[in-house]
């Protein structure tokens, strides 16, 4: 027995990032304008870290409160009215090592091993590779793809729930597609959960980045107090923290404490010092936010109309997300032409390959970044897809 086939078959089968293959190709090279990954190219802002330093040289520093500390659950309390117009106890928020981890511990909080999660796809990888690893079936379902937008097929995903089902993963907006459920969908998609009594697992990280005014059309706008949502969610996107891996789950309190002894036998809870910093996100980075979403608008339009005025690609603006989802003709290998475009451009674009099924003939770029970058992004890319 080597080394490698005495480790577990579950570790074994997970799969290597089909984003970071690309980005460990050409990270570092000189004139390289990496759109690859989904985060901005801000630095986390001065008086989020201030906060955060100041409790660390104060010596917050010790084991604390594993569901978070008080002060930051009232501040997403507090963010939660604000934003989603929602009235939320402090008892509805569970703080966790970022977004991922909310989404691994959602998982596990509600399936077991052999059942089954129903996805919409594209999708962001690591929902179907953690849920794999918790030894939870994905269930792929396909939006639909229809001159240039994506849209919901209630009946593919009602076709797709089984009788292992346990849970619908709806991220809206978003990534990578940048399709944003109408309230209609919110709808239709909680109306088939109640009836065949499924959970529903939101991934709402994206609702600030919508287009069409104001927020996206949330789960929270009409749900019932007794309907079974998970909301996972992150400080990644909105305020610039991808680093800090820092995330929140919203769950009934009834489950409370199940998710608390989740959070001790993984992380055993998030660094106090961290936490201050996001308490001060949240209670004072409205406008750093909507300066973000101000931002990413301008380069969405500004990079999506310049390549579909090549007439070479198939996409429409997103309504939502930081993302533009590229259907370039020709291109039948996402995954060679990424590493083709790198090499040719230096744009750093994902392979559509990376997000399952239905995104083989696409490429994602990320949009959060400096305008005088996504234009020259988009003039190189231009000059790319009319030479192919």
């Amino acid at each position: 027995m080597t080394i490698m086939t005495s480790l577990s078959p579950r570790a074994l089968s997970a799969p290597e990032s089909g984003i970071v293959e690309v980005v460990n190709y050409a990270r570092g090279r000189d004139g390289l304008i990496p759109l690859w990954v989904g985060e901005g190219d801000l630095p986390t802002p001065d008086f989020i870290t201030r906060a955060a330093a100041e409790a660390l040289v104060a010596g917050e520093t010790f084991y604390t409160w594993q569901r978070g500390i008080p002060p930051l659950r009232e501040a997403l309390a507090r963010y939660y009215q604000r934003r989603f117009q929602k009235t939320l106890a402090p008892e509805n928020f569970y703080v966790t090592g970022s977004g991922m981890q909310a989404i691994k511990l959602a998982i596990e909080a509600i399936a077991s091993p052999g059942d089954e999660m129903v996805l919409l796809t594209p999708a962001w990888p690591n929902f179907a590779a953690a849920a794999d690893l918790s030894g939870v079936r994905p269930v792929s379902v396909p939006l639909r793809f229809e001159n240039g937008k994506w849209q919901l097929d209630l009946h593919r995903l009602e076709s797709a729930i089984g009788e292992r089902t346990r849970a619908l993963f709806i991220n809206t907006p978003s990534n990578p597609t940048g399709w944003t459920a109408t309230q209609d969908d919110l709808r239709a998609i909680l109306s088939l959960a109640r009836k065949r009594g499924l959970w529903i697992i939101a991934d709402e990280i994206y609702a600030l980045y919508y287009y069409l005014g104001g927020r996206a059309p949330s789960f929270l706008d009409i749900m019932e107090e007794d309907d079974r949502i998970l909301f996972v969610n992150s400080f990644s996107k909105n305020w610039s923290m991808t680093g800090w891996r820092v995330g929140w789950i919203v769950a009934p309190p009834a489950i409370g404490q199940v998710l608390e002894n989740l959070i001790q036998y993984s992380t055993s809870g998030v660094a106090q010092f961290m936490q201050r910093g996001a308490v001060v996100a949240l209670d004072e980075g409205d406008r750093f936010v909507d300066d973000n979403v101000a931002k990413a608008r301008r380069n969405r339009d500004m990079l999506c109309d310049a390549l579909i005025a090549t007439n070479r690609v198939e996409t429409l603006k997103p309504d939502g997300a930081l993302y533009a989802f590229l259907k370039i003709d020709g291109v039948t290998d996402a995954r060679r032409a990424a590493i083709d475009i790198v090499d040719k451009t230096g744009v750093g674009l994902a392979p559509g390959t990376a997000f399952g099924e239905g995104g083989s003939l696409f490429m994602r770029a990320c949009f959060l970044r400096d305008p005088a970058q996504i234009a020259e992004a988009a003039d190189r890319l231009r000059t790319y897809i009319l030479g192919r």
